[in-house]
């Protein structure tokens, strides 16, 4: 499912710049698909970093659905600051979760 969320997503926020009608309509699905495994997914360790890295990666999720608020009301490219810090959080605990339940796993 989050694939697919994040296919839909970058199909939507790529072809708003051409001026498509339904972009922001393929965005906002592609971003709720995204963020609910996210926000389903549990940690109930209790390493502080991985707590910390999850929060952010939940923040990261709602940035990317109040992507979707700003791209139908704000009409101009505001909505690519929000969609910005969303991606360099979305990508940063991509990287940062899985390396610290690796370490986790070994201590």
């Amino acid at each position: 499912m989050a694939v697919a969320g994040a296919l839909l997503i970058l199909v939507g926020a790529g072809s708003y710049v051409t001026g498509w009608m339904l972009s922001p309509y393929l965005y906002t699905a592609g971003a709720v698909l995204f963020a609910i495994p996210q926000l389903m997914a549990r940690y109930e360790g209790k390493n502080i970093v991985i707590r910390r890295l999850r929060r952010q990666q939940i923040f990261g999720a709602l940035l990317l659905m109040l992507t979707s608020v700003c791209m139908f009301t704000l009409h101009r490219n505001e909505w690519i600051v929000c969609l910005s810090v969303a991606a360099f959080l979305e990508l940063y605990t991509a990287f940062r979760i899985p390396a610290e339940l690796e370490k986790e796993k070994f201590n």
